[in-house]
């Protein structure tokens, strides 16, 4: 069998709006992320990115708290704090993972999920607060060094074949792979 008809026949028996799991279906999911990135790209003419929105909260928190410190800064001389697009992209990541959760039935509620409970405890609360924010700090840390997170290199970079963008998605894999290993390898 030729690689095109595996692939036609694998194609014949996907369909995107027909997922078993409890969440949407990942391909459906794919294709609205790729349009929302080829309509981001067309009336914006600017990649998709979540992560330049946490220097600028930064930035704004920096105005309200330290303002003269803030605004000698060289970085927030040259982009100045300010609600723009990045941000509003980063609100509709978080009423979007809402409306995703509460209609594909994942709306629990609860804090710990079955496998975290199984690895570290029923009690283990505390702990998930603080690695998660641990983790959320590293990665807003490590995709402002790297010049993008997962949205701006993984989806945008990616899109336009940047050789940068997929050093950064194979390495954001990797890392996630490892992390995966060392908190739920038994």
């Amino acid at each position: 069998m030729s690689a095109e008809t595996m692939t036609a026949t694998l194609l014949a028996k996907i369909n995107p709006l027909d997922y078993p799991g409890p969440a949407w279906s990942p391909y459906l999911v794919g294709a609205l992320i790729g349009g929302l990135s080829m309509l981001t790209f067309y009336f914006s003419n600017k990649p998709l990115g979540a992560s330049t929105a946490y220097a600028r909260i930064a930035g704004m928190l920096g105005r309200w708290i330290a303002p003269t410190f803030t605004n000698s800064l060289k970085y927030f001389q040259d982009n100045p704090p300010k609600v723009g697009w990045e941000l509003m992209l980063v609100g509709g990541v978080i009423i979007g993972a809402f409306v995703a959760a509460l209609t594909g039935n994942e709306l629990t509620g609860q804090l710990l999920p079955a496998m975290w409970q199984e690895r570290f405890g029923n009690d283990s609360g505390l702990l998930r607060i603080v690695v998660t924010c641990a983790g959320g700090i590293l990665m807003a840390f490590g995709a402002r060094m790297a010049g993008g997170c997962t949205s701006g290199h993984g989806i945008s970079g990616t899109l336009q074949l940047a050789v940068g963008s997929w050093i950064s998605a194979i390495c954001f894999f990797i890392g996630g792979i490892v992390t995966a290993m060392l908190m739920y390898w038994s």
